[in-house]
């Protein structure tokens, strides 16, 4: 405050200093003393003669322009300047307060602000005061620190970017960052997160490699994360279903009813093969399938989506279905025609799906696992009973299954039936000629399980011969 104080005065004073040379020179002067003889009394019949003999002055040595009340007696004013020059009021000496206040609450504010803007830097580069949510960054090959340091701004990790680049040169760091995927919490130190950008996974913790086919559900998922070691199977499927990991498609779950879903987000652990690692925090697990997710449902997908007038929840729903019904990745959009169809038919269906995958999942993955049975949730999952789609997805669909929904040819078909041995779909309009399909399918499956004995039983009868001819030549 010391530096403060005598800022303040050294302008006072220039102010002041300022004002002085600039005031005016005036010639004035000074004001004459009074008389000190009174006036002489004079009667009315007095002569201008009388007066001036009785006043002691000469008669002669009066002025002749003497004014008459001076010449009769009256007090002598002093003689004036011919140019008579009015009096100059003198200048009051200004007050120093307004301006000390003033420049006292300029240097108050001003160092109000730089400490906010101090304080507010180093909580950014500290991580004070931030949330502790998870972020997957990916670092392509060749980023600069700018585009890192932006990266982190847009996902809300950091607030300056500019700062954050300065104190990456600091640390000589810009040659230093590792491409590829880095979970990033938002309350890390700015040392903390160059630190993860900077180091491999491979350098943390052991690999392992993951698989997930289509058609698994999530207690599939859970099951094989905890047997590699990865995370344990309940602490994933709670932050799984838990969400709220940061990634765009979440904003398209808002207003889902999930009051009757078993799993809040199956479906939307995307088939594919991960890399996690041995005992790896399980919300970066789930980060790294949703960030998955999140990159395969692009712009045109939503906008067929909306076309075809099905939310997000909807449209994985449906590819659940389709993923589980169909043989083959080519019978995907003929299979998803049937269930459009059977859907949009009121008369015949009554508006449900029949769809034998989602039977399976209420009887055989939902209930098993309920502590309280829930009549209402199994059937509400079996559209055999309920119409229109399921509460939840009963699986996993991967891209073939979700273009299939979004892409299904306008048909006339409303059964289908699929060889289980050779994938061979047939495709029917009407019950009849579905009933014909089925007789057909079933005779060929019977045909290849005939065919199927009979080589097994040759190669069973073989068997023993060539075992005893081992036994010969081993003698």
């Amino acid at each position: 405050m010391n530096n403060n104080d005598d800022l303040i005065n050294n302008i006072l004073n220039e102010l002041d200093n300022k004002a002085e040379n600039e005031k005016p020179v005036t010639d004035e002067t000074p004001e004459p003393s009074p008389a000190e003889d009174e006036p002489v009394q004079r009667s009315s019949g007095d002569t201008p003669e009388d007066v001036s003999q009785d006043s002691g002055y000469p008669s002669h040595d009066m002025p002749e322009d003497m004014p008459p009340q001076e010449q009769f007696g009256q007090p002598m004013q002093p003689m004036r300047s011919q140019h008579n020059p009015k009096k100059k009021k003198k200048k009051k000496k200004r007050s120093r307060v307004p301006g000390v206040l003033i420049l006292t609450t300029f240097i108050v504010a001003v160092s109000i602000v730089l400490s906010l803007v101090i304080i507010a830097f180093g909580k950014d580069m500290l991580g004070i005061g931030k949330d502790d949510s998870t972020h997957l960054i990916v670092v392509k090959d060749g980023a600069t620190t700018e585009e890192i340091a932006y990266m982190l701004k847009d996902e809300g990790i950091i607030r300056s970017p500019k700062a954050f680049i300065y104190f990456s040169k600091l640390r000589k760091s810009d040659a230093a960052y590792v491409p590829g995927e880095h979970f990033i919490k938002g309350n890390m130190a700015y040392e903390t997160i160059i630190q993860k950008l900077t180091t491999t996974q491979s350098e943390a913790k052991n690999p392992v490699e993951l698989t997930i086919p289509e058609g698994k559900n999530l207690d599939w998922i859970a099951e094989q994360l905890e047997e590699k070691k990865i995370c344990k199977a309940k602490d994933f499927l709670f932050t799984f279903n838990s969400g709220g990991l940061g990634c765009d498609f979440e904003n398209q779950l808002k207003g889902t009813d999930n009051s009757l879903k078993f799993r809040r987000m199956e479906g939307y652990a995307f088939p594919d093969t991960y890399m996690f690692s041995e005992d790896m925090d399980v919300t970066e697990v789930c980060q790294k399938i949703y960030f998955n997710f999140n990159k395969k449902m692009t712009p045109e997908r939503y906008s067929k989506m909306n076309e075809r007038g099905l939310t997000l929840d909807q449209l994985i729903t449906f590819a659940s279905i389709v993923q589980l019904e169909a043989a083959s990745p080519d019978t995907m959009k003929d299979v998803a025609s049937v269930f459009w169809n059977r859907r949009n038919d009121p008369e015949e269906f009554a508006g449900k799906l029949q769809s034998d995958p989602t039977k399976n999942y209420a009887n055989l993955t939902i209930k098993p696992r309920l502590d309280v049975p829930n009549p209402t949730m199994l059937d509400a999952y079996n559209t055999y009973i309920a119409q229109g789609l399921p509460p939840g997805a009963i699986c996993n669909p991967g891209t073939d299954a979700i273009d299939a929904v979004l892409d299904a040819p306008q048909t006339d078909y409303k059964y289908f039936a699929a060889n289980i041995y050779t994938a061979e779909t047939k495709f029917a309009v009407s019950y009849e000629e579905h009933l014909a399909n089925l007789d057909v399918i079933h005779a060929e499956e019977a045909e290849y399980e005939a065919e199927q004995a009979s080589r097994e039983a040759e190669q069973a009868a073989k068997e023993p011969a060539q075992q005893e001819g081992a036994e010969n030549a081993q003698q």
